[in-house]
């Protein structure tokens, strides 16, 4: 990971135009390709970024980060007041929580709670930036990825879709869709979920542990 703090401007050209006049930011540059732009606020949320794959050149003052679809993030430096790199090693992933793992193990063990005709392909299915929580396929074949948390909020929806952006470039499992499952889910995290066309089930750990013979919800 390479960290450089620089006052700069950063002008995003692509379906639409974004600008971020001089000011002293934080760039980071992570070893999978991506490129953000940092402030001294907004806690992890950058206030432009490319996600990858994408290329970055340096000319001097002028960085271009452009991306597969020809968008480009132009980075104008004007000053560097520090460049370093990091090597921070294999991530060893989130480790969840005991109810969030038990969610997992029952929801791959009763997967037809996704749907009739719904099996299951892997659990922890390994990606690039981490584990989906299932892979599963629908009745029809097509290839569904499962998020499960026990409260659903808008990161997990982020979460989710990094995951089928990177999914989605294996021609043997495209297309792949996404199944939000949570105990709770925030509500804009289910309007984030169903804008980006990804389905939310609200689980019932009772249900799952067979404690409760009422049916679970899809919303």
């Amino acid at each position: 990971m390479r960290l450089v703090i620089a006052r700069c401007q950063v002008d995003y050209v692509g379906r639409l135009t974004a600008h971020l006049p001089f000011a002293r930011r934080l760039l980071l540059i992570k070893s999978d390709g991506s490129v953000s732009v940092h402030a001294d606020d907004r806690a992890y949320k950058p206030l432009n970024w490319m996600s990858p794959p994408c290329w970055l050149v340096e000319d001097d003052s002028m960085w271009v980060v452009t991306n597969k679809n020809g968008e480009e993030l132009r980075i104008t430096i004007d000053s560097i007041e520090h460049d370093s790199s990091h090597e921070l090693g294999v991530d060893p992933g989130l480790v969840k929580d005991g109810v969030e793992a038990h969610l997992q193990e029952l929801l791959a063990e009763h997967v037809q709670t996704l749907g009739e005709g719904y099996t299951l392909v892997r659990r922890e299915y390994p990606t690039a930036i981490g584990p989906v929580d299932l892979l599963c396929r629908d009745a029809d074949g097509a290839s569904v990825a499962v998020e499960i948390k026990r409260r659903g909020e808008i990161d997990g929806v982020e979460q989710l879709t990094r995951y089928l952006e990177l999914l989605n470039r294996d021609p043997l499992l495209a297309p792949v869709r996404g199944v939000f499952a949570a105990q709770q889910i925030k509500p804009q995290a289910k309007t984030l979920a169903t804008d980006r066309g990804i389905r939310c089930l609200t689980l019932d750990y009772d249900v799952l542990r067979g404690t409760d013979s009422s049916e679970y919800r899809l919303f």
